[in-house]
């Protein structure tokens, strides 16, 4: 069998050039038995942002893999205008970690929107059959971008850390004769 050589990496890509900003109005569909819009519909448009965002870095398709630490921090409401937010922050090889802040304001004020959520969300670029394909590193220009691009590292290293302590302990479960 021939190896082929692994695809080149792209050339890097600023920060600034695939971040996006989708803004929709809640209405009453949105809404849960609270009254207040369902967390999924805003996990929704945060998905939708952040696919957005990692397509337009790695230049095609990609997909959600994970979603980390999303958090609610207002209730949204019927008639907010909300605001999500994304860019890239990390890169790996065909790997790219977004984030994503959530404002939301009155449709009928003129009030500054309030942060209301947060996520980070990772994403893995495909080619045509589904197989991972290189990304472009991204490149942090500001010192806020600097900032997000250390603290994904620290969160990449979490998610591999703990995805090892599960195997190991997993494994170990299984030795054990212990099946649930």
């Amino acid at each position: 069998m021939i190896e082929q050589p692994a695809p080149e990496q792209p050339p890097g890509k600023p920060t600034s050039a695939s971040r996006t900003t989708l803004s929709h109005i809640m209405t009453a569909s949105d809404t849960n038995l609270l009254g207040t819009v369902h967390g999924g519909v805003i996990m929704k448009l945060v998905d939708d942002a952040a696919g957005a965002v990692a397509g337009r870095h790695s230049g095609g398709p990609a997909v959600t893999a994970s979603m980390d630490e999303m958090v609610f921090l207002e209730p949204v409401r019927v008639g907010d205008l909300v605001h999500v937010h994304a860019q890239v922050n990390w890169t790996g090889r065909s790997s790219m970690e977004v984030g994503v802040r959530v404002l939301a304001e009155r449709w009928n004020e003129s009030t500054p929107a309030t942060q209301v959520g947060s996520a980070y969300l990772v994403f893995a670029a495909v080619d045509e059959e589904g197989r991972p394909r290189p990304v472009p590193p991204v490149i942090p220009e500001t010192e806020r971008d600097k900032r997000r691009y250390q603290e994904a590292q620290i969160r990449r290293t979490h998610r591999l850390a703990r995805r090892r302590a599960i195997k190991e302990l997993r494994a170990k479960r299984a030795a054990e004769g212990i099946t649930d």
